[in-house]
């Protein structure tokens, strides 16, 4: 089976960012597929080039199985959302004439967010007439009106109308949380399948002490929360400043933050303003190097902002944490607190509250065997309910079963 998955912020395992479709298309490459990936050479993590270049086609890689095809985006993601615009519809067209090229495909795998690039995998696929499977990650455009980005009445209505359009005429959409199962049935998605977000176990050590990590950012002997993604408007991290205030007398506390994001320099302006000698800002980090970095914290942190929304996701981090044996400060209410609390993984505490986040901190930085139980409940659980190989298998018996229908 040979499939085209056409990914504007795809990231490689030696890439900073989520680097979930990676890990499918190397499993779906175990099992003979040949998949091949149209990105964009400009991380939508940080916003720069991918190698310091922006060009048609900038590398191909990923190993036997995988290639990855770099075309031009407009490269100036991260100064406005005019500016994302622009650089959503630059790959969008130029996605589509790199795909246009490519010889043999038997499915289009469409992915959102950004959904303008899911538009270019229907088209593909109409035209070479095979399958086009809709991955939906993001709940975009709800997400971005109820955070505020989007707010201009004719984009939303045009943004709705393109969503509702690609659910149903998509062969299948794949929801990556059962919070989303409702929205896109709603809109018009005839087949809908279940692939949640998870984590590969054989990735992380649950037992791993992460000494490196902490010896090269000065935390030997500190009680380390980390926080470990984007540094973004949905992220909420100036409430994590805020708790860190709070926390400042606690000298064997330290609050990293470890990412990048187009409100990372906002932040760290922020806390050398409030003067938290107690928060280090790391520069992000390729996947390979993320399990050192969590095998170095104590406990980990997820939040987002208190938007009835964000009651519907499975963050890719929480999954990672809970790979990695440590326990989790949810500051996120919905599905995954379900999760969370299901598997007795840490403590939930209510979005938008700082005091509760560093009580949570504090709770744990004077429990070693209650954080240690949380951790290692974490992993038994992703073991059992969200192993990356147990689900990239079904996401690959799902594409085989589509394929054999035409």
């Amino acid at each position: 089976m040979h499939i085209l998955l056409i990914h504007q912020a795809f990231a490689a395992l030696n890439e900073p960012g989520g680097t979930r479709h990676h890990e499918l298309a190397r499993y779906l490459a175990s099992r003979g597929h040949q998949v091949i990936i149209i990105a964009s050479p400009v991380s939508y993590l940080t916003g720069t080039a991918h190698g310091g270049r922006v060009a048609w086609v900038t590398e191909q890689d990923g190993g036997p199985g995988v290639q990855v095809l770099r075309t031009y985006t407009y490269p100036a993601l991260h100064r406005s959302f005019i500016h994302r615009i622009f650089s959503f519809f630059s790959f969008m067209a130029s996605s589509f004439l790199i795909g246009l090229g490519v010889r043999k495909i038997d499915l289009l795998w469409g992915t959102s967010p950004p959904i303008f690039q899911a538009m270019t995998a229907w088209a593909l696929a109409r035209l070479r007439r095979v399958p086009f499977l809709f991955e939906v990650r993001d709940l975009w455009p709800a997400f971005a009106v109820a955070v505020g980005v989007l707010r201009q009445p004719l984009l939303i209505h045009a943004s709705e109308w393109l969503e509702r359009f690609l659910y149903r005429h998509a062969d299948l959409v794949v929801v990556n949380s059962p919070g989303f199962v409702a929205h896109v049935q709603a809109r018009g998605a005839r087949s809908i399948e279940l692939v949640p977000n998870g984590s590969d176990v054989a990735m992380f050590d649950p037992q791993a002490d992460g000494s490196a990590f902490r010896r090269a950012h000065g935390l030997e002997g500190m009680f380390v929360a980390l926080y470990a993604g984007a540094h973004g408007l949905s992220n909420d991290l100036g409430i994590v400043l805020d708790a860190a205030h709070l926390l400042r007398d606690e000298s064997h506390i330290a609050i990293v933050l470890l990412g990048d994001g187009k409100d990372k320099p906002a932040l760290m302006a922020h806390a050398a303003e409030m003067e938290l000698l107690n928060v280090r800002f790391i520069p992000p980090i390729p996947k390979t190097e993320m399990p050192q970095a969590l095998a170095a914290s104590d406990a980990c942190i997820a939040i987002l902002k208190p938007i009835p929304m964000y009651a519907t996701v499975y963050p890719n981090k929480v999954f990672d944490y809970m790979a990695a044996g440590r326990p989790i400060i949810l500051a996120i209410e919905g599905v995954i607190q379900e999760v969370v609390e299901e598997a007795s993984a840490g403590i939930c505490v209510p979005p938008g509250d700082p005091v509760a986040l560093a009580h949570s901190i504090l709770r744990l930085a004077a429990d070693p065997e209650g954080r240690r139980a949380m951790g290692l409940n974490g992993r038994r659980y992703l073991e059992q309910h969200f192993d990356r190989s147990t689900l990239a298998a079904h996401l690959a018996g799902l594409m085989e079963s589509l394929v054999n229908k035409v």
